[in-house]
């Protein structure tokens, strides 16, 4: 079994390679961190990710984000969430992704609909309820 370490929520290098529940779930929080919040957009103050910079790109853009989202459901099926909170979590990437192939509407919903941190909730949920020992204190 490898060891895990703690994790600085500013780092992406220390992440814990086990299948163990504890490990996933820093792997899904630090996914989550990287699409969705890696800087803040000055003026505004919202944080942005990797899936507003990726959104900018036509097409190809949009398609390695969904790629990248769905990371974390691919993570969470390994967790044992239900059918219907997976196909929740499919359907939060998929519409994330037709709305970024319209053009312009697109880069603000990156912006606004965060669908892999609405993913990272449904997870945290399932853990919470059912694994309890794994529940993590943010900071």
């Amino acid at each position: 079994m490898a060891k895990t370490t703690s994790m600085d929520p500013t780092s992406f290098d220390a992440l814990p390679l086990d299948k163990g529940i504890t490990a996933s779930r820093q792997r899904i929080e630090a996914m989550e961190r990287l699409l969705e919040r890696v800087v803040v957009l000055p003026g505004i103050n919202r944080p942005i990710g990797l899936d507003v910079v990726l959104g900018l790109v036509p097409v190809v853009g949009d398609i390695a984000a969904a790629a990248l989202g769905s990371y974390i459901i691919w993570e969470a099926r390994n967790l044992g969430l239900s059918k219907f909170q997976m196909l929740r979590m499919m359907g939060n990437v998929g519409f994330d992704a037709v709305l970024g192939f319209v053009p312009l509407v697109g880069d603000a919903a990156d912006i606004l609909f965060r669908s892999n941190t609405r993913n990272l909730r449904i997870i945290r949920k399932h853990l919470d309820k059912h694994h309890p020992s794994g529940v993590t204190l943010e900071g």
